[in-house]
């Protein structure tokens, strides 16, 4: 018996659109998957969640930064297993929820508990065994570095790009944020839950571009990691905060979900 009072679908060329009632949102929500061919009949197979920026939606990842195809290429060359993508939205708050707990509604319960369950009903091959990974960009960024720390039973390894990384610097990216700091109930930073969870972290990376607004506050992150003695990778590159970036590194979080596949 499903979670959820409605799930619609529609697939077409390996991307499957689903719009969900939520129940952590209690509204319908949106979610794209991407299951590569050669994904079909292996159970317990990799989950990948990729989380978009502020502005963005499901259609992200896919129509913007050509993630499936990336993931296909890396599939069919033998340098990674296969895996399956989903790509939620953030819920559509404003220009961007946060991924965090609001009043009314909970983005960071919808992430965590609905968009895996959801996959998990819809695709047998994903099962209660699927290592679960989480990744993002930007606020999406944010997400997954927070969501990761805080929830490491869920995830088995998670990525940053270019990446906020506390709640206090969306201000810098949407026009609401006096609404949406009203509306949030929790506005902390990344490095709070990595120290939280210091002991029990699953590895995880995160990256920034060398013309990127948000460099500092990555180099801050690294340091402070480095000071508190907790394993990790940061790694800097050229480029900005642009697509083009995302575009390209994003493989290097699909090589390192791969390498923490057992």
């Amino acid at each position: 018996m499903s979670r959820f009072f409605t799930t619609k679908i529609a697939a077409f060329e390996g991307l499957h659109f689903i719009t969900v009632k939520s129940n952590a949102l209690n509204r319908r929500a949106d979610l794209t998957v991407f299951q590569p061919a050669q994904a079909i009949g292996m159970s317990g197979i990799p989950l990948v969640i990729l989380l978009h920026g502020v502005y963005g939606s499901h259609w992200s990842w896919v129509a913007q930064g050509n993630v499936h195809q990336t993931t296909q290429a890396l599939i069919n060359a033998g340098q990674i297993r296969p895996m399956v993508l989903v790509m939620p939205s953030d819920g559509l708050f404003g220009d961007g929820s946060g991924y965090v707990p609001h009043r009314d509604d909970n983005y960071e319960t919808w992430i965590v508990e609905d968009v895996i369950e959801v996959v998990r009903e819809q695709f047998s091959d994903v099962t209660a065994s699927s290592p679960v990974y989480i990744t993002g960009l930007s606020m999406g960024g944010f997400g997954a570095l927070r969501l990761g720390a805080k929830y490491p039973q869920v995830f088995r390894g998670f990525s940053g790009l270019s990446s906020i990384t506390h709640f206090d610097q969306l201000h810098g990216f949407v026009a609401n944020f006096a609404t949406l700091q009203r509306d949030a109930l929790e506005q902390d930073g990344v490095l709070d839950w990595l120290l939280k969870n210091k002991a029990i972290l699953p590895p995880f990376r995160f990256d920034c571009g060398e013309d990127d607004p948000l460099l500092s506050a990555n180099r801050s992150l690294h340091e402070s990691l480095v000071a508190h003695h907790i394993d990790h990778i940061y790694e800097e590159f050229a480029g900005a905060h642009a697509w083009d970036y995302w575009q390209t590194h994003i493989e290097r979080t699909l090589l390192f979900f791969n390498q923490c596949t057992p």
